[in-house]
């Protein structure tokens, strides 16, 4: 089962270390994926890394470089435009509050606290009843967890 860090988070939530390149590269050399927030100017083909705003520069190699270890939440549509573009073979998603989203790889991104299919990615699983999670992750039919604690579900 896939590992994924919720925007390099690996012992929850730390909003002084989130979607900072130097973080996600050291989340990837402990062997995690990671889900970044990706944000981009399609006028002027910039690329920055943050949740609720395009905080940190990024360039399109960057990306690439990590191609097989990142999960891109597209921010905005000039990310998705991008992507889809000139770096489809990423994985990327957009996705608001919707229950479920098909990400570029065809995984489906579930939604905390929804129920989520075989081979899917369960997002946030310790929003959930703790033994739902557990039996939820015991039973292997899922693809991977996205989390604020990676290292918690490392097993």
């Amino acid at each position: 089962m896939k590992i994924i860090s919720h925007r390099g988070n690996l012992e929850g939530i730390n909003k002084n270390s989130e979607n900072k390149p130097e973080q996600i590269d050291k989340v990837l050399m402990l062997g995690y994926d990671v889900e970044i927030d990706l944000w981009s100017n399609l006028s002027n083909k910039k690329l920055f890394l943050g949740h609720d705003n395009p905080d940190f520069e990024i360039s399109l190699k960057w990306l690439i470089e990590r191609k097989d270890f990142i999960w891109v939440h597209c921010k905005n549509l000039d990310a998705l435009d991008l992507l889809s573009t000139e770096a489809n073979f990423l994985n990327y998603f957009w996705h608001q509050e919707d229950d479920y989203t098909l990400t570029s790889k065809n995984y489906i991104w579930c939604y905390p606290s929804k129920k989520c299919p075989k081979n899917s990615i369960m997002v946030m699983p310790e929003w959930n009843n703790p033994i739902t999670i557990f039996q939820d992750l015991l039973s292997g039919e899922h693809m991977g967890i996205c989390t604020d604690f990676p290292i918690i579900f490392k097993i």
